[in-house]
């Protein structure tokens, strides 16, 4: 019997979301400080069949948590003990900032679904990196050559207009590269006024281009980078974009963001008037994610990576977009639905499938 869907029931989802988000995550970072992981990490580990190398690294797991769930760094070692192949933290700007106003997080439950608004909340670059930095021997020592890997994603800073973004995106690389393992340069979400436009490809190169510089400039070893689309791109959008991966050489894209579109959602139509702007994440993403997923297959470079992302919710969706062409699948709404045990199931049926 799967206890947690009752207790998220029963408890989390009579809430308000960020306050059982916080509660939630901060048990699971109590749980990794009195060492009660240490125990959950035997039935978590993720089975040394699951190993893949993508981008020269090492993945456990080709399973990981998608960004937004640890904004700040605070809970990398206490997140990898639940089996997550990787964890990616973010998003962080170049300066602290506390986000949009709250209410700011709202569960659409028979969509299996969240909207959010959350406008990139997070401490500021120069406070995460040393976080990250610090919690890296905490991994190694921990889990040895099968170290979840650590994905760091950056955005720009509200304050700061769409013709600074690149300085601004430059300051954060600065500060975060020489702690990543991979780099994301997020350009998709809806809550930063004017973010999508960076999108186009006209804006969007010579942002990634003063990117990989700057962090070629900071490390030593080169730090893999990647960008974040929406799933609203048109096709033709798409396409634009895998050709300027081929141009850049980037190594890869993540796909997909959360969605500003409504359409065939459950819930009433007054409860969505009522949350009104934000980010649709979950389960209504599914179809589109996948058909993201499979155009950029189609026209990225052989070598480019994807990591899909964007509504799976079980071990045989996250097999379908392996299938698919995907070289790493990320989860985050369904996490907060099926909780601490959600990586460790989804793990157990890779393991069982994947040969």
């Amino acid at each position: 019997m799967r206890i947690y869907p009752a207790v998220f029931r029963l408890v989390f989802s009579r809430m308000d979301p960020e306050r059982a988000h916080h509660l939630a995550f901060s048990a699971i970072r109590a749980a990794e400080r009195v060492r009660a992981s240490t125990l959950l990490r035997r039935f978590t580990r993720p089975d040394p069949s699951l190993g893949r190398t993508v981008m020269g690294i090492d993945f456990p797991s080709p399973f990981g948590l998608a960004a937004g769930f640890d904004k700040q760094g605070h809970g990398v070692a206490a997140l990898a003990d639940l089996g997550f192949g990787h964890i990616e933290v973010g998003t962080i700007t170049a300066h602290a900032q506390p986000g949009n106003p709250a209410p700011r997080l709202f569960r659409l439950i028979e969509d299996r679904a969240v909207i959010n608004r959350m406008g990139f909340n997070n401490d500021g670059a120069s406070a995460v990196a040393p976080r990250i930095q610090a919690v890296r021997p905490v991994l190694a020592e921990r889990f040895g050559t099968a170290r979840p890997v650590v994905g760091v994603n950056i955005g720009k800073t509200k304050k700061v207009d769409l013709d600074e973004a690149v300085e601004d995106y430059r300051a954060s690389t600065r500060q975060l590269a020489p702690h990543a393992d991979y780099l994301v340069v997020n350009v998709s979400s809806p809550n930063t006024p004017g973010l999508r436009l960076l999108q186009s490809v006209e804006t969007l190169r010579p942002l990634l281009v003063a990117v990989r510089e700057e962090a070629d400039a900071v490390t030593k070893q080169r730090v893999p980078l990647l960008v974040k689309i929406a799933p609203d791109l048109a096709d033709a959008d798409l396409s634009e974009v895998a050709a300027l991966v081929g141009e850049l050489g980037l190594d890869g894209v993540i796909a997909t963001n959360t969605t500003i579109e409504r359409t065939g959602l459950r819930a009433a139509d007054a409860r969505i008037q009522e949350i009104g702007a934000g980010g649709l994440s979950g389960a209504p993403l599914k179809t589109r994610s996948l058909a993201v997923l499979k155009q950029l297959r189609r026209e990225l470079p052989e070598d480019a990576v994807i990591i899909s992302v964007g509504g799976v919710e079980t071990g045989q969706e996250v097999h379908a977009r392996l299938r698919a062409g995907a070289d790493l699948v990320q989860g985050y709404t369904a996490f907060l639905y099926e909780g601490p045990l959600w990586a460790a199931h989804i793990n157990r049926y890779l393991a069982r499938h994947l040969r």
